[in-house]
């Protein structure tokens, strides 16, 4: 692919990114609310959870956010080759 088409497609990985963050911690908390019963997830820095609680919370997360990303960005690729005819990350 030319650079001319790396360069183009960079508006659109960004953003996914911004896109994913944001339906990733929606969709974060929904799943937290019903696992836990509670509104919020726990963090680091709060004493009243242990660290069983603090880093599944977090791996919870994690992985949302990655499948998240990981579906935007192909999403993304798939648009960005039907117009183009390029592939981005080739």
């Amino acid at each position: 692919m030319s650079k001319g088409a790396k360069f183009a497609y960079r508006p659109i990985g960004l953003i996914g990114g911004i896109l994913a963050g944001t339906l990733s911690g929606i969709v974060f908390k929904q799943i937290w609310k019903h696992v836990a019963d509670e509104e919020d997830a726990p963090t680091a820095l709060q004493s009243e959870y242990s660290m069983r609680e603090v880093v599944l919370a977090a791996a919870i997360q994690g992985a949302i956010f990655a499948a998240t990303k990981a579906a935007i960005d192909r999403a993304g690729a798939r648009g960005f080759k039907q117009l183009t005819g390029s592939w981005p990350g080739d």
